[in-house]
């Protein structure tokens, strides 16, 4: 059965996913790339990037299942990349180069119409001007009967929380403070929407906890 599920999603001691003045030269914005010191080191991300070798342990158990049975994605479009406003072009494909570490469709929303793009080892990024329940409809078709994974970022995390329709979150809290940027859980109150705590766990980097929703929304 399909999960519509947050996975490997980083934020910061102070509850934020990205650090501020997000742009081309600090895609995670100012200070945000220490993040995910967690990840970049795992043996999960280095082949995501087509290296061999990194580290095991905690981190790198929840980094594998981060990315396993995933049949579809959901971005925001500032997951995609940094252009605002209308697609001035077709030239920016995102920001993993010819071959995305997706392996499957992946639907970006956005306000501006684009045709798909096909990318290496099977990613196809498809562009939803219909919003979050066109782009959540599209991707249960596409991952038949494969999880869904919210990929980012805060805003459009926030939105499906909202809406009731996120099955599980993995956070990795990392321990860094970014004093302000995109906060998470900003507006959100997670009890009332019905989630609690299911798991727990200490990595080398990062604490993991888990998040399901165990009643509908209120």
């Amino acid at each position: 059965m399909t999960k519509v599920r947050v996975a490997g999603f980083t934020v910061s001691l102070d509850g934020f996913a990205a650090g501020p003045e997000q742009s081309l030269d600090h895609p995670l914005g100012l200070g945000g790339e220490a993040l995910h010191r967690w990840l970049v080191g795992t043996k999960t991300f280095h082949a995501m990037t087509g290296e061999e070798g990194g580290t095991s342990g905690v981190d790198e158990t929840y980094a594998a299942r981060s990315m396993q049975g995933m049949g579809a994605w959901i971005l925001g479009r500032n997951m995609f990349g940094p252009v605002r406003g209308p697609w001035p072009d077709d030239s920016w494909k995102g920001w993993w180069g010819d071959t995305p570490p997706y392996h499957c469709p992946v639907f970006v929303l956005t306000r501006y119409a684009r045709a798909p793009v096909e990318m290496g080892g099977g990613t196809i990024f498809h562009f939803v001007t219909g919003g979050i329940d066109e782009a959540l409809a599209r991707a249960r078709e596409a991952a038949g009967g494969a999880d869904i994974r919210i990929g980012g970022g805060a805003s459009t995390i926030r939105q499906y929380l909202q809406a009731g329709a996120i099955d599980e979150l993995h956070l990795a809290i990392s321990p860094v403070l970014l004093g302000r940027g995109e906060a998470l859980f900003e507006g959100i109150d997670l009890p009332a929407l019905g989630y609690t705590v299911v798991e727990h766990a200490q990595g080398e980097n990062a604490m993991h906890v888990v998040l399901a929703r165990q009643a509908p929304p209120k």
